[in-house]
């Protein structure tokens, strides 16, 4: 299952927040929460690549809507075809597979935009086998990983995708443990502004250390709300996403299974 984005529904809605349909998981959950209005190139992807295996995707594609809508489109297919071919392999190296999809995201982004197109992307496979996530942020703002009450940041292991040809990010891997979570916003949230204040990322990950970590569509709203108590109104400036994933705790997962 994926999320496609509606162009023709962009500038015919007002600004509410809407969830995304996402792939169920087992003892996981995954949600994706956006403002309706859109102006900019966010582009969320969920994909099940396997039976153990579900990718997730966050792009932020340079340029207002009526500029950047032919590379979002490629971005979208080449993600989904990519993606589908190298890591539904029970034996796939998912460090090298996240390499070769970068470059292959890399090369669609420069030919269909015939120029230098700047795409910050944060990309994971969630292994629900081993509960560990492989990764990928191209420039992105930094995900965040709620691990046993501390937040850590998931920071930027290359440059922004649609920059150089041969510019590849490195992949890496975290584990999540029962009752971890794992959160990525768009630039958006971290740049809205109230007067002269910038929202920034202390309040997201304020929001990760209070919420019920198993229930990632509450961990999504939470922060939603948060943002809108703080501007007021949807920004017209920016595109407003953000996903989770979440792990459910021990005792959730073995009640749930009786």
């Amino acid at each position: 299952m994926h999320a496609l984005l509606d162009f023709a529904k962009w500038t015919r809605r007002a600004g509410n927040p809407v969830q995304a349909p996402v792939p169920e998981l087992r003892d996981a959950q995954l949600a994706a929460c956006y403002y309706d209005h859109r102006v900019g190139g966010d582009c969320y992807e969920f994909m099940r690549v396997s039976p153990t295996r579900v990718f997730f995707a966050l792009f932020d594609v340079a340029g207002r809507i009526e500029e950047n809508r032919p590379v979002v489109t490629a971005v979208q297919n080449v993600f989904r075809t990519t993606t589908a071919q190298l890591f539904s392999r029970d034996d796939v190296n998912e460090a090298d597979a996240m390499v070769e999809l970068c470059l292959e995201l890399n090369r669609t982004i420069l030919e269909t935009a015939d120029h230098v197109c700047s795409t910050p992307a944060f990309a994971g496979c969630y292994n629900e086998s081993l509960g560990t996530v492989s990764y990928f942020n191209a420039g992105h703002t930094p995900g965040l990983l709620a691990d046993d009450g501390q937040v850590i940041e998931l920071r930027a292991t290359g440059l922004p995708l649609g920059l150089f040809s041969h510019a590849t990010p490195d992949a890496s891997i975290v584990a999540l443990q029962p009752g971890d979570a794992l959160v990525v916003v768009s630039r958006g949230i971290v740049e809205a502004r109230h007067r002269r204040q910038e929202f920034g990322l202390d309040p997201v990950k304020k929001n990760l250390q209070q919420a019920r970590m198993e229930n990632a569509t509450e961990i999504c709203a939470g922060i939603l709300d948060t943002l809108r108590e703080f501007t007021s109104r949807p920004s017209a400036e920016n595109d407003i996403t953000v996903v989770a994933l979440s792990r459910q705790a021990a005792a959730a997962a073995a009640g749930a299974g009786n």
